[in-house]
């Protein structure tokens, strides 16, 4: 104990030793910067002093106006300058004119150039101080105006004079002084330290000589301490023998009276665990061990590195409330947790029995032994629940640590009485606890058969908690407890709320998303083709699958025209949802408007990338929508007679070419921008087509995709479509799909496979038709001749009346060539060309009016009648159904005799778009 006294003795006294050196240290560092910093400032004041008065001085020099008017001022003044410098002890002398034009340096090289420095102050008149960095370096320097007359300061400003020190020079006076100053500090600090040396010395004889009093002193207050603290302390030597034990010990231990002195192993009332800790000496921290009804947090410590003898230091803590306490904390923790997978596992897609199926998986087994979702039926639908609280509730989900309780088994539409706490909660929107379900009479009344075998499957306590989202309760989650004697308490039933408002929220998204999606797809649908028209000249099949995310504005469409062609159209609006589906509407129902005008391709495409341009300027100038992100579209004419197809795209991919003998091309087409941007021609392409080639159409998405490149979709495209030269466009479809998407595709796809046929030559007939009126005649007689051959002599009669009317205005208004087809297919087609751009109109004749007639009777007799220009005029066409599709509902029109040439003697029409011909 004496050497312990001695040690700390000693240690306190070089402590208070070095505190009083840092406070003699610190405050000659303190004395010296002090000096330092009014040295410095004093030396700069008197730099700034000597710097105004040198300046002041000589701009004041008798005679300096003078010399300042002669021709070359420089000559006298700067000898005169640095004479004044040197006897004002300043580092620069320099007169300037009022432009800052130097007169005099001590660099003669810089006479004439321009001061460094502000002069503004000094030509209102005013002593302008300041530090720049000069010709000299870093510089203190004072700006005196020169007075026209020196006494009159109020007088006009004739000239300059700026004197000034450099900085170095400035703080060099005071690096002089600092030696002495540091010197007459280091001496005081040794002085303080001498006589802090002595104090010290004194203070630590005076702590080595303790008396009684002192030691008696000291040993209570290590008594006081030592049985106070609310920690138990032992001490036992190597031997296991205890040697001491505070009061705190023996309380927590129930150590007997005399238990110090005797050996560990020996002290009744000890845990095993706790004799074998205390009595090996080995090193512990917070090592819990029970001791009766308490649990003991010991630390234990070995003695010998602490030059005291050798054994063992030992603290014990009652740790029983800690742990009560940390089972608290442990389950709080397990509920923040389970909410934190609530939050990342509900919700995950915008599905509603999905979601609901989630909110079961994540309650089960961790908060709920059996876990059941029952939704009001129409929100599976997407709508809002309607009708009575707890009646047409759907069961959604349904999850437990076993499959076989006998719970109502998943997909069931149950009716929950009113009594029921499913009912009560759906109606009230809070959830209720039943603690004991054998007792809850309302919750037995529910199913007489089914709830007493839940019972005794071990079911025995139930939260029913409602889902409720803004204000709307959508159904209602129950947790089942079966396995934990305990029924569920209100903690349990804070957290059941916690999870179910989560995961209403997500079923209300889903729900509100099933209802989008529902009028979206119901949109689409209504949208696209539901059927494909008749048509002869191409064998079609097509498909269309909607990408994962729903709807979006891929379309595709056949449309018939005159003259037996067919129109194919495959686009795409980028996006998703009703906006793309709408635009997508938009677009398909313009082209089938601009196809009737029977444009060529690149017209079309002009005109519809001129209607995207018109509605994003609308939807913009409106602030409403987000206009047309972006479209793509292909557009194809294919002419059966010719066999040619024309071919413009916007933005869009090629289409694919699958010839007669199985080989895959991917046409060159010119590639236009995508509709909307306008500015850039859109061209058309040409190609003849053998009889059987495929042609194949399609959206990006099939080809395109995250995970490849593009060059790898359009190969395995190829691959799937070559070698099969004979397979049906239908078979194509399925094959391709297979090839090239996976089961849920992540973008909509379109694709639209045709097979080419051509119209024989037997059922085309031709002729030239020269500039002459009597030609009408032998045209009339040679199609009536040509219908004869076909076997439709009761048709000769309308088309020698069409033939007539349609070949006299071409002869009369139009200019050669001018060429007659009939061709035969669904219907028979007339068609008459000339080199001429205008057409006639149809108009109704008045009654005392001599002709006008001709294309009424025309519009009567033909089924449909048109204008197509061509690049080298017009072709007017009209048909008429064939014997076996005529309505004969229709009222019979009377039959005119056909006259073998035109009426001689009618006045031709002065404007040939205001006044046709009557016809024959």
């Amino acid at each position: 104990m004496r050497s312990v006294t001695e040690k700390r003795s000693r240690s306190v006294a070089g402590q208070v030793f070095i505190l009083q050196v840092a406070i003699v240290v610190l405050l000659v560092a303190c004395g010296v910067i002090a000096v330092v910093l009014q040295s410095r400032h004093d030396s700069e004041r008197e730099a700034v002093n000597r710097s105004i008065a040198a300046a002041s001085a000589f701009a004041r020099a008798p005679g300096l106006d003078d010399v300042l008017k002669e021709p070359d001022p420089s000559r006298t003044l700067q000898p005169i300058a640095e004479l004044a410098r040197k006897e004002a002890e300043v580092d620069f002398i320099v007169v300037m004119d009022t432009d800052g034009i130097r007169y005099t340096h001590p660099n003669p090289a810089l006479i004439g150039k321009r001061f460094v420095g502000a002069i503004g102050p000094s030509l209102q008149g005013r002593i302008h101080i300041e530090s720049v960095h000069g010709p000299l370096g870093h510089e203190v320097q004072a700006v005196v105006p020169v007075f026209e007359r020196a006494d009159d300061p109020s007088g006009r400003v004739v000239a300059l004079v700026s004197a000034g020190m450099k900085v170095k020079n400035v703080t060099g006076v005071v690096a002089r002084q600092l030696p002495i100053i540091l010197g007459s500090g280091a001496a005081a600090l040794a002085v303080a330290m001498g006589g802090t040396a002595l104090v010290a010395r004194r203070l630590r004889r005076q702590t080595h000589r303790l008396d009684a009093a002192e030691m008696a002193r000291m040993y209570e207050h290590h008594d006081t301490v030592l049985h106070s603290v609310r920690e138990g302390v032992l001490i036992v030597d190597g031997d296991g023998r205890l040697l001491l034990a505070n009061d705190e010990a023996k309380r927590l231990l129930d150590l007997p009276p005399d238990a110090e002195g005797r050996r560990i192993p020996e002290l009744p009332g000890l845990d095993p665990g706790a004799v074998e800790l205390l009595a090996s000496g080995r090193v512990a921290t917070d090592e819990v061990l029970p001791s009766g009804d308490r649990l003991l947090a010991v630390s234990q410590r070995p003695t010998k590195g602490h030059d005291g003898p050798k054994g063992t230091i030992a603290t014990l803590r009652d740790s029983t409330e800690l742990q009560a306490v940390s089972d608290r904390a442990e389950a709080a923790r397990e509920r923040l947790r389970l909410l934190y997978d609530a939050g990342m596992g509900i919700g995950t897609t915008l599905d509603v029995v999905r979601t609901a199926e989630e909110l079961a998986r994540v309650a089960v087994p961790r908060f709920a032994d059996f876990v059941t979702v029952d939704l009001a039926d129409p929100v599976l639908r997407g709508e809002e629940p309607s009708g009575v609280a707890g009646s047409g509730m759907r069961r959604t989900a349904v999850a437990g640590i076993r499959s076989d309780a006998p719970l109502y088994p998943l997909g069931t539409l149950i009716d929950f009485l009113p009594s029921t706490p499913q009912a009560r909660g759906f109606g009230s929107g809070r959830a209720e606890i039943v603690a004991d379900l054998s007792e809850d009479q309302g919750w037995l009344a529910q199913d007489p058969e089914r709830t007493p075998r839940v019972v005794e499957y071990g079911i025995h306590s139930l939260i029913a908690a409602p889902l409720k989202a803004r204000g709307v309760v959508l159904g209602t989650a129950s947790f089942w407890r079966s396995e934990k004697p305990e029924p569920f308490d209100e903690d349990d039933l804070s957290l059941a709320e916690e999870l179910v408002a989560r995961a209403a929220v997500n079923i209300d998204n889903a729900r509100r998303y099933t209802r989008e999606h529902a009028l979206a797809v119901t949109l689409q649908r209504s949208l696209l083709p539901r059927a494909l028209p008749e048509q002869s000249a191409l064998e079609v099949a097509h498909r269309y699958l909607p990408a994962q995310s729903g709807v979006s504005g891929d379309w595709f469409d056949v449309i018939p025209l005159p003259g037996a062609r067919v129109a194919l159209v495959v686009g795409d609006v980028v996006g998703h949802g009703l906006h793309a589906a709408a635009t997508m509407g938009r677009l398909r129902t313009a082209v089938h408007n601009f196809s009737t005008l029977d444009l060529p391709p690149d017209e079309l495409l002009y005109h519809l990338d001129d209607l995207v341009g018109r509605i994003d300027q609308d939807e913009s100038g409106t602030g409403v929508g987000a206009g047309v992100m972006g479209a793509t579209c292909l557009y194809a004419i294919y002419d059966p007679v010719s066999r040619r197809c024309a071919m413009a795209r916007a933005g869009h991919h090629p289409p694919a070419l699958v010839r007669p003998d199985g080989g895959v091309d991917f046409p060159e087409l010119p590639a236009g921008p995508p509709l909307g941007l306008g500015g850039v021609p859109f061209q058309t392409a040409e190609l003849v087509l053998e009889e059987g080639t495929q042609l194949v159409l399609y959206t990006d998405g099939l080809i395109e995709d995250r995970t490849r490149d593009l060059d790898v979709g359009m190969e395995m495209l190829r691959q799937a479509l070559a070698g099969h030269p004979d397979r049906p466009p239908e078979e194509s479809c399925r094959a391709v799909l297979e090839a090239l998407l996976p089961d849920r595709p992540k973008d909509d796809v379109a694709l639209l496979i045709t097979r080419t046929r051509a119209i024989p030559a037997r059922h085309v007939a031709e002729w030239d038709v020269p500039v002459d009126p009597a030609a009408v005649a032998e045209t009339r007689a040679a199609a009536a001749e040509k219908l004869d051959e076909w076997g439709l002599p009761e048709l000769a009669f309308g088309m020698e009346l069409v033939l007539s009317e349609l070949v006299t205005n071409a002869i009369r208004y139009g200019s050669a060539p001018i060429k007659v087809r009939l061709l035969l297919d669904r219907t028979l087609t007339c068609e008459v060309s000339d080199g001429s751009s205008t057409s006639p109109h149809l108009r109704h004749a008045a009654t005392t009016d001599e002709g006008g007639r001709g294309l009424f009777l025309v519009a009567q007799v033909a089924e449909r009648w048109g204008t197509r220009y061509t690049g080298a005029g017009k072709v007017i066409w009209a048909e008429q159904p064939l014997p076996a599709l005529v309505d004969h509902a229709l009222p019979a029109r009377p039959r005119l005799r056909a006259r073998p040439t035109p009426r001689q003697g009618e006045p031709p029409a002065r404007n040939p778009d205001a006044a046709p011909s009557t016809g024959p």
